[in-house]
């Protein structure tokens, strides 16, 4: 896959599809419109706070991958901005939903994006999602989304997209976590050896001031 985005451009990329959506009618969005897109707290995660230097230096990138583009409309005072998507992907509504979903929103699993999609189309269920998650995983020109391995504590599979990179998820976000006894109990140990090792390094202090005090003794006899 060709298509490699900075966080920003992420961003930028995923609040102009979701704004091509929900708000078509204010759509291509002017600069401010995308800062404040980019910048609102429901439907992010995680939560930005970018100024127009950091959008307009991601739209210049954007646009000379053909990402992005800028147009300026009859009768506007000001350039708007669009994004290429139908050039670049040949996705359908139900995967450009979930593309945009997982831009914005980070690793989700199949229930939470039928939820979240609802805004931007209808997945009757569940198992559509799956289907198409699997598919994206698939894609023809290389992989746009990636399973990842469960969490601990959880029953389902979350999953990310790929267009900032490969996804991996820290060890110890995977493996079970110990219960309190069982910490409760290794710190106990753990006290337990460096008593131990003080009794030790003691003894072994005793015996050597034992030498010197019997040597200083012969001396008089």
């Amino acid at each position: 896959m060709d298509v490699l985005l900075n966080d920003v451009e992420a961003r930028v990329f995923g609040a102009l599809i979701e704004k091509s959506v929900t708000s078509s009618e204010y759509y291509p969005l002017t600069l401010n419109a995308l800062v404040a897109a980019c910048n609102q707290k429901n439907n992010r995660n995680p939560v930005m706070s970018l100024d127009e230097k950091a959008v307009v230096r991601a739209l210049d990138a954007m646009r000379d991958r053909h990402l992005a583009w800028q147009v300026s409309a009859a009768g506007s005072r000001v350039f708007k901005y669009k994004h290429n998507l139908e050039g670049l992907f040949a996705w359908t509504e139900e995967q450009r939903a979930i593309m945009c979903e997982l831009i914005l929103r980070g690793p989700q699993t199949a229930g939470e994006l039928r939820t979240h999609c609802e805004r931007l189309c209808v997945l009757p269920d569940v198992s559509q999602v799956e289907v198409l998650l699997h598919g994206l995983t698939e894609y023809k020109d290389g992989a746009l989304v990636k399973e990842l391995p469960k969490e601990a504590g959880c029953r389902e599979h979350r999953y990310a997209h790929l267009l900032c990179g490969d996804v991996s998820v820290p060890i110890q976000d995977i493996l079970p976590q110990p219960e309190p006894a069982t910490l409760a109990v290794r710190a106990e140990n753990e006290r337990l050896a460096a008593l131990e090792n003080e009794v030790a390094v003691i003894r072994k202090d005793l015996g050597e001031l034992q030498a010197l005090v019997t040597e200083f003794r012969k001396q008089f006899e």
